[in-house]
């Protein structure tokens, strides 16, 4: 059986949720993370360190929700940003697309089951090397991230190839 363009973007989705979900679900209950004080650390290796730290905002911290209504906010926009994603999804051409746009999807929902059960965002992952270190973040996370790379990747590697239509199309130039 053959997997349509689509269905790989469906697979990245399920793998990032499940992923991000199983790992939550894991540190949280089966380590007892959830108990923790924000920002205790168990170390790893001598560069990871797993960290609770609940986001109550959006990436690196960004517009924290203040309330219910903050909250419900930042839901909501998810809703909205994992609808046109979707949508996009199945009009998608290209496997580097669709994978891309499953990988976000599945990370954006992940993240907004958590704001939706928690109020914010789980974070437990926590890389630094000699004084730098990374914000700490989790798979969904991972999964947008990686999601994103490969948009951009689709964008400036593989672009649309110019059809004879849009060659006809008013402001549309041929350069070769």
């Amino acid at each position: 059986m053959k997997l349509s363009v689509r269905d790989w973007g469906f697979i990245g989705a399920m793998a990032a949720l499940v992923l991000d979900q199983a790992s939550k679900l894991l540190l949280l209950y089966g380590l007892g993370f959830r108990d923790m004080l924000p920002g205790s650390a168990v170390p790893v290796l001598p560069f990871f360190n797993l960290v609770m730290v609940w986001n109550p905002g959006v990436s690196y911290g960004l517009f924290p929700a203040r309330g219910l209504l903050g909250t419900a906010f930042l839901a909501l926009f998810s809703v909205v940003a994992v609808a046109a994603l979707g949508w996009w999804l199945w009009n998608a051409h290209r496997t580097s697309l669709a994978v891309g746009l499953g990988l976000v999807i599945g990370g954006a929902i992940g993240n907004l089951i958590d704001r939706l059960v928690y109020g914010r965002v789980a974070d437990f992952f926590h890389f630094y090397f000699r004084g730098y270190d990374w914000y700490v973040f989790n798979v969904a996370d991972c999964a947008i991230t990686v999601g994103v790379g490969a948009l951009l990747y689709d964008a400036l590697l593989r672009p649309e190839p110019i059809t004879a239509a849009a060659k006809e199309s008013p402001g549309v130039t041929d350069v070769e």
